[in-house]
């Protein structure tokens, strides 16, 4: 054996019987130098204790909130703008709002944290609109722009049917659904994007009508099914790039499909004054969707 490596082992004997004879264990190479916390500021990963990291949650989903409902009420203001200056008639600017406030609020969701209580403080932007709908369709209080922007002759009353559902149905898939299942995305998509077309099509193109729903025209039922799927698509594509849900595509297209077949076919039925298009087309398409995906 080479003398270097004699005395080496000499010397870690000599130090292991040192610290054996106070009563100390020698210290282990793998003990940090530095405590645990400083030892990870130093290196740039400080560790937040568990209530700092959720309150920082809170206020970011606190801000988000505060964010997507103005975002909501600026787009209510901004059609009702339209509407005063005679710029687009009121009945597209009632359904252009039923178009885009559910689609952005949907599209919102990625925005807000991780934390389990994210969607209830999401869902927290339609019950504000639910109750400024329940107060004006009291006629507790009169706001012009929004009965006006979401009522189709302007009366009060109104609020307190087709508007108010469209926040139920917003409510229920925020809290129930949220980022973690296609059924809401795909429901939120033909109620807002799907049936809003059908009427602002059937009007303009909607000479041919249905022959067991003189009401409802092909134009209609058929533009609802295209843009239902195209954004239903568009909506489960965009979570899932973000890595909320994986699908298998070559079947996910064939499912989207069929939903949006069902939902078409609810919305061109002669409920008129039964039931309400906010409540029969996102019905059909939940429980389709649940039935064709499985969560």
């Amino acid at each position: 054996m080479a003398y270097g490596a004699i005395v080496s082992r000499c010397a870690a004997t000599l130090s292991s019987a040192h610290f054996l004879c106070r009563g100390v264990r020698p210290p282990s190479p793998t003990l940090p130098l530095l405590p645990v916390a400083l030892s990870a500021r130093v290196h740039g990963k400080p560790r937040l204790p568990v209530a700092a990291a959720a309150g920082g949650q809170l206020l970011h989903d606190a801000g988000t909130t505060a964010l997507v409902f103005g975002g909501a009420y600026g787009l209510v203001s901004t059609f009702d703008h339209l509407t005063r200056s005679n710029i687009i008639d009121q009945k597209l600017s009632r359904k252009l709002v039923h178009i885009l406030s559910g689609l952005l609020f949907l599209a919102s969701w990625p925005i807000f944290s991780t934390s389990t209580g994210a969607r209830y403080l999401a869902a927290l932007v339609p019950c504000v609109n639910c109750f400024r709908l329940v107060i004006n369709g009291l006629s507790l209080s009169t706001d012009e722009g929004l009965i006006k922007s979401v009522s189709r002759e302007g009366k009060p009353e109104e609020l307190l049917g087709g508007p108010l559902y469209y926040v139920l149905v917003l409510i229920l898939c925020a809290v129930v659904f949220w980022r973690d299942s296609p059924v809401g995305m795909v429901s939120l998509s033909m109620m807002c994007a799907g049936d809003g077309i059908a009427d602002i099509m059937g009007r303009r193109f909607g000479s041919m009508k249905l022959p067991y729903n003189p009401l409802k025209s092909w134009a209609g039922s058929i533009s609802m099914f295209l843009f239902g799927f195209v954004v239903s698509i568009s909506m489960l594509y965009y979570f899932s790039v973000l890595g909320y849900v994986e699908l298998d595509w070559m079947t996910t297209v064939g499912r989207v499909a069929l939903v949006s077949l069902v939902a078409s076919f609810v919305e061109s039925l002669p409920t008129n004054g039964i039931v309400d298009d906010n409540i029969s087309v996102p019905l059909a398409s939940m429980v389709t969707s649940f039935l064709v995906f499985g969560w």
